[in-house]
């Protein structure tokens, strides 16, 4: 261990003793000394820089005829999913506005003013002025963006109870999900986790004793009727987890020890959709691709890849372990008559349990 420590003392000292030389080159070189830019160096580092400006446009163009048609914010299912990529949408038009005139600016002074002997740079210890306009444009801007969200945040989250929403309980385990419909008298029953009891088939320890409990459904695929708003009671037996239903533009954290919620209504159902040619691309794409990889897969002797058809998903958007990407849900958008006979299938509480 003495030896050991003893290298690698040595080695730092050489280290520093070789930077100090270098710092003593630097020192006393002279102006015409190699380590030294010179305006040649310094006009090829402008017109370098002229040339990564283009490269970040061209590559941005390219990219926006591509993939910039963002059909995430043309596909939204839920009542209030407009108004939030709306706020999407006009936060990456100022983004987008504010980094190409900034990148321009930074890319053209440094070429404008790439250093030549003799010439001085003029320059302002301070301007007012300048630093009102740079200070007063982003406050107000940012105070738009910021007052807009609030509001927006405020109606999306202010469930309104004389709609009489759907009470649906989302129960997020290590990784999977659980849903609980509050029955026919709409109210879920008590629970609480040290009453789970696997004997019995009670997985989301509801109180047994509770009347309101009897009449609740749990499922494993979460159904909701177009129209209709939903307000999900959200509980985490485990980790921290995040209920996340992208194109209803929900999500919520799922915390361990309380109950979290979140409400929409439902505006469009699965097999409308489908339907959406937004859709039948991404659908007929994926598929596509799912073709290629499966025929070198059948040409290694495994199974092929089943064909793949959009469904809405709830899935974890925390890391929450090793199964965190295949923690998922089916979410079943559909019409009052088809949810209605498909819960009168579902077994009450009462007689599920063993």
């Amino acid at each position: 261990m003495t030896a050991l420590l003893t290298i690698i003392v040595l080695v730092f000292i050489l280290v520093a003793i070789w930077q100090m030389v270098k710092i003593f080159d630097l020192a006393q070189a002279k102006a015409d000394c190699d380590q030294v830019a010179t305006d040649k160096d310094n006009k090829i580092n402008a017109y370098l820089m002229m040339g990564f400006l283009a490269f970040i446009y061209i590559i941005t163009i390219v990219s926006i005829v591509k993939w910039g048609d963002l059909p995430l914010l043309s596909n939204s299912a839920s009542a209030h999913g407009p108004t939030i990529d709306n706020l999407m949408a006009i936060s990456l038009v100022i983004i987008f506005f504010v980094q190409t005139v900034t990148q321009f600016l930074l890319h053209y002074f440094a070429f404008k003013y790439k250093g030549e002997k003799g010439k001085k740079a003029l320059f302002f210890a301070d301007n007012n002025k300048l630093e009102a306009i740079w200070t007063i444009i982003p406050v107000i801007v940012l105070a738009g963006l910021i007052i807009y969200g609030l509001n927006t945040w405020v109606n999306i989250m202010g469930v309104d109870e004389s709609d009489d929403p759907m009470v649906v309980e989302l129960y997020a385990q290590q990784f999977n999900w659980t849903a609980r419909y509050g029955g026919q008298d709409n109210t879920l029953g008590k629970s609480n986790v040290r009453l789970i009891d696997i004997d019995r088939a009670n997985v989301l320890g509801i109180d047994e004793a509770d009347p309101n409990a009897q009449d609740d459904i749990i499922v494993k695929e979460l159904h909701l009727p177009v129209g209709k708003p939903v307000l999900f009671k959200m509980r985490s037996q485990d980790v921290l987890h995040s209920a996340y239903m992208p194109h209803f533009r929900a999500q919520m954290n799922c915390v361990p020890g309380m109950i979290t919620q979140f409400g929409f209504t439902p505006t469009v159902t699965s097999e409308e959709m489908r339907q959406n040619p937004d859709m039948v691309e991404k659908v007929a794409n994926i598929n596509r691709i799912r073709v290629e990889k499966s025929e070198a897969l059948v040409a290694k002797g495994e199974d092929a890849l089943d064909r793949y058809e959009f469904d809405y998903l709830l899935i974890c958007n925390k890391i929450c372990g090793k199964s965190h990407y295949n923690m998922q849900m089916k979410i079943v958008v559909e019409t009052q008559e088809e949810f209605d006979a498909w819960i009168k299938e579902q077994k009450e509480f009462k007689n599920s349990l063993n």
